[in-house]
């Protein structure tokens, strides 16, 4: 199934196509504007060493980055050792997946959420943590039905979905493009879990903010966050 939608005037068209790939608990194929993700969500009847025992559960994340997913050229693949800024992405998908779930509920799984850059043009972070929700969520049905529990709610604390936010030319815009990334005074990704902050990111990338500029920033990605839940829970049929 693909849900698209045009979301307002500041934002690329968003979609969700679930299901695209076979064999993972979920899967899913999540598009902003020209960025393209593949997530998908594994598995496992194990937790990390750590957790062994605790009766609780973990979620987890890899990002990467195709070869052919970004212009310039060849990115090279990442070996054993991510480089600096995969690494970084990948806790933070971790991080904030791992929000929308009450892991004491979960037990002693572990769920792997993959998410793989077709092709790069700007938010890929953010298109990732909204797209591995979606895959998380099928994988939690999954989990439910084998347990005979009620659904995925059953283990979710909420739904999670990222947006990046900006000011470039003076203008305040939601979901950077590469070209308004590249070029913008001040660029931010922020992840919400339903009507709350999970993380804030940002930076003045050619100087300093105000305060004032912040709150019309975490406005903009608050209300560009609500379309793309919208289109989460549309696609999930929920």
């Amino acid at each position: 199934m693909l849900v698209e939608r045009e979301i307002n005037i500041d934002m690329r068209k968003i979609s969700f196509e679930r299901n695209i790939i076979k064999y993972p608990a979920g899967s899913c194929l999540v598009s902003f504007g020209d960025t393209k993700v593949i997530c998908t969500a594994t598995l496992a009847r194990e937790v990390p060493s750590f957790l062994k025992n605790t009766g609780k559960g973990w979620v987890t994340a890899e990002y990467a980055m195709l070869p052919g997913s970004t212009g310039g050229g060849r990115k090279r693949r990442d070996g054993l050792k991510k480089d600096g800024r995969s690494t970084e992405i990948q806790r933070l998908i971790g991080r904030c997946l791992r929000a929308a779930v009450d892991l004491g509920k979960l037990g002693e799984v572990t769920i792997t959420i993959d998410c793989d850059v077709l092709q790069a043009d700007g938010g890929t972070r953010t298109a990732a943590i909204s797209g591995g929700w979606v895959a998380l969520y099928d994988a939690l049905r999954v989990l439910a039905k084998e347990r005979g529990a009620e659904g995925p709610e059953t283990y979710l604390l909420g739904q999670v979905a990222a947006v990046s936010a900006g000011k470039v030319a003076g203008k305040i815009i939601c979901d950077l493009d590469y070209a308004a990334d590249s070029s913008a005074d001040v660029d931010m990704n922020v992840v919400m879990r339903d009507g709350s902050l999970v993380e804030v990111q940002g930076t003045g990338e050619q100087g300093v903010f105000s305060r004032d500029e912040l709150n019309e920033i975490l406005t903009s990605a608050e209300s560009g966050i609500v379309e793309i839940q919208a289109a989460q829970r549309e696609v999930l049929g929920i």
